[in-house]
């Protein structure tokens, strides 16, 4: 039996909690204002589709494919991107509120955060590569063992990692924001 595919499709104002999502492929389908929190959204692949407005809380993305897809406005609370399908996995964040979630170990190379919150979020063996967070919230976010190299920081705050267990050449980073490099050493900094 060969999976369903769904293109070109939009939905709105969808409670897929109470009539899940059905398995299958969806390509270039646009999502607006959907009820996604808590359901089972595994083992389906999005490629080239738009999230607007929808709530996706602790859903499951267990083996879910996440290809060319933008998330615009949307709560992403406590996602663990960590188990969906990394194979082409390229997303983009805009507005969101994704606060607990988890990128443990994805390759998140070149991705955009715009304007969202990532309040401990774990980024623990992520790769950060190139990515770019732009006015982004990043209290208590956790950056362990993560390739940071040429990530941009400038506009992002409240960040806290450190440099000698991250890899960060050539990060770029504002002047008040670098203090967050200096946290684990207990220092005071009079500015």
């Amino acid at each position: 039996m060969h999976p369903q595919i769904i293109e070109e499709h939009e939905y709105n104002k969808v409670d897929f909690t109470e009539k899940p999502l059905a398995k299958g492929e969806y390509e270039i389908c646009t999502f607006n204002a959907c009820n996604f929190s808590k359901a089972d959204i595994s083992n389906i692949k999005f490629i080239e589709c738009e999230f607007i407005d929808c709530n996706l809380s602790s859903s499951n993305l267990y083996n879910t494919c996440l290809q060319e897809v933008k998330f615009e406005a949307c709560k992403m609370l406590g996602i663990q991107f960590d188990k969906s399908d990394h194979f082409g996995f390229v997303v983009s964040f805009t507005n969101c509120q994704l606060d607990h979630s988890s990128f443990y170990g994805v390759k998140l190379k070149n991705t955009r955060f715009l304007n969202s919150k990532l309040q401990e979020v774990d980024f623990t063996e992520a790769n950060l590569s190139k990515v770019i967070l732009d006015n982004c919230d990043l209290k208590n976010a956790v950056f362990e063992r993560s390739i940071l190299e040429k990530t941009n920081f400038k506009t992002s705050y409240n960040y806290s990692l450190d440099p000698e267990n991250n890899r960060i050449k050539g990060a770029l980073f504002s002047t008040p924001g670098v203090l967050g490099l200096l946290t684990k050493y207990s220092i005071k900094i009079d500015v």
